[in-house]
Formats: structure tokens, sequence, C-alpha cells
């Protein structure tokens, strides 16, 4: 990524969450340990059904007396009401301020040359009010800042930064096989632990209970992790089925149809080998194996 650019994702949406009881609410829900959210440092999580299937992954920023949830923005609205229908009587307010922040990527170089910028994953500094922080997931995926929408062009400036196409990021995204975009496909149809979020420092083994947590622990304790969502390149044809074979082995299945494909992968199947090519429909395609999942 190159530190001149800037990426605005105005495909993210922020939500906000304060009250006394925040901090304790989010900590019963979310995969992650809300304890290692503060001013110097942000975290990756998600939220389970109760059978430990993925509903929403999202970035949590420590902002003022609360917390911002960054999260992919045609989820915002699911992600406020199931939080809101978790709440019941605790003393939190959830507001939506999609329309009033915007989120935007920067290079991981760019943000080593901030002052008080650390090399650390998650890390987190202030630019006047705004966050900035290395991204949680992976440093490779750069930095991200949240930036009221009314001075977000006059603080880029500053910044000496240039908008460019997001399509860049998310390209860059999907081949280092971190899924960001369309994740509302993947709702109640793969466990949270099958998309790595181990890996991406989304789950947090030694905090309490969560909801969805029994299913991830038991996958993870008894080594019954057999399945990843991998990124899809397209070689020939077009995407129209779901199913990928390899000489009529089904060995996975498409979840991410869009621009930037990801699939569900039997990876430990003796049918799937990363060199090979493999057919979906009349489609061929191959299945990117990140050097980070071992």
């Amino acid at each position: 990524m190159n530190k001149k650019k800037v990426y605005i994702l105005e495909d993210r949406g922020i939500l906000f969450l304060q009250g006394e009881d925040t901090k304790e609410f989010l900590q019963n829900l979310i995969t992650n340990d809300i304890n290692k959210v503060n001013e110097t440092n942000s975290c990756f999580a998600s939220l389970l059904t109760p059978q430990g299937k993925y509903l929403f992954d999202f970035l949590i920023v420590k902002h003022k007396n609360g917390y911002f949830l960054d999260c992919e923005k045609l989820q915002t609205e699911s992600l406020y009401s199931q939080l809101d229908l978790y709440k019941l009587r605790s003393k939190v307010e959830i507001l939506n301020l999609s329309n009033e922040f915007v989120v935007a990527g920067l290079s991981y170089d760019k943000f080593l040359e901030f002052e008080g910028a650390k090399d650390i994953s998650g890390y987190t500094i202030k630019n006047r009010e705004d966050p900035i922080f290395l991204d949680p997931r992976k440093k490779e995926l750069g930095a991200r800042i949240i930036v009221n929408l009314e001075k977000l062009y006059l603080s880029l400036k500053k910044l000496d930064l240039n908008a460019s196409n997001i399509d860049e990021y998310y390209k860059f995204s999907h081949e280092i096989g971190i899924a960001q975009k369309n994740t509302d496909q993947l709702k109640n149809k793969i466990f949270g632990i099958e998309c790595n979020f181990e890996e991406l420092n989304g789950i947090d083994f030694k905090k309490g209970c969560y909801v969805g947590q029994e299913n991830t622990a038991r996958i993870k304790l008894k080594n019954k992790l057999s399945k990843r969502l991998l990124p899809i390149k397209l070689i020939e044809g077009e995407l129209k089925d779901e199913i990928i074979k390899y000489k009529d082995n089904e060995v996975g299945k498409i979840l991410i149809k869009n621009k930037f494909p990801f699939a569900s992968i039997k990876y430990l199947n003796e049918n799937f080998n990363e060199k090979n090519e493999f057919n979906c429909g009349n489609a061929k395609i191959k299945i990117i194996k990140p050097s980070w999942i071992k």
C-alpha cells in the first residue's frame, strides 16, 4: 500500500455504544475480551449465534466514554437491532453514527510516521480527537482513521493523503485472505472459528462466556476445525454454482460470490491442494491459502 494513498471506506458503518453497563454488556456478547480495548489499543471481534455460527464482525475502538464499532455498512442496522435485542434493561445507549463519521484506510508505513505510533497490531493513537489504529487483524492491512464526516477532507489534506479507489484496498484484503465485503452472505452458514477469527486475533479463549462460546471452544479443544474460509481466484468462466470440486470430489462451497469471492473449504481434505485448479460448475478457480494459515 502506497503511504500517500488513503481509501475512504464509505461502505463501512459506525455504531457508538455508551453507558455505565456498556463494558459488561459487550464482554458477555463478543468473542474477544473488551478489557483489551483502551485509549492505546483497539481489537477485532465478532458476534455469533448461540450455536457459534457467524453473524457479524467488527473492529472496536475506545472513544471518549464509549466504544466505536466499525462494521460493514450494509450490516449496521442488523447489528444495531441484534445488540438492542440483547440490551434488555442494561444501561447502554446504542447510536448509529454512520451518517456522522467515516472510516478511511491508510498504509502501514504512513501509520508508523505518526508521533507516538508503535508497530503493534491494534495500537491506537489520536490525531486531535480522531482515533488512528493499526489493523488488529493483520498489520499488512495498514491502519484506519475514524473521522467526523464534516472535517474528513481537511484532515486528509493536513495528513498529505490522496483519496484512491477503494477496490485497491479490498483487492489487497482479498489477496491476503481477509473477507470484508458482503459478509452478510456468511450469516448462519459457517462457524466463527472457521472464518479464521483465531488467527485474526478475534477470539479470546481465556475470557469468560459469550454468545456461541461453547461450540467455539469445543471445536478448538477437540481439534475439529476441518473447514476454513478462503479466498477464491476465478481463472475461467463465471461463478454461477456453489459447489467446488476436484475430479468429482467436493472440497468446498462458495459463500461470498461477489467481486471478492470466498468459500468454505475442507482444507484438510485429501483432495485439497492449493496448487491445483478446481471446478465450480463451468468455472475454473484457484483456492488461495494465506501464508498465515498453517
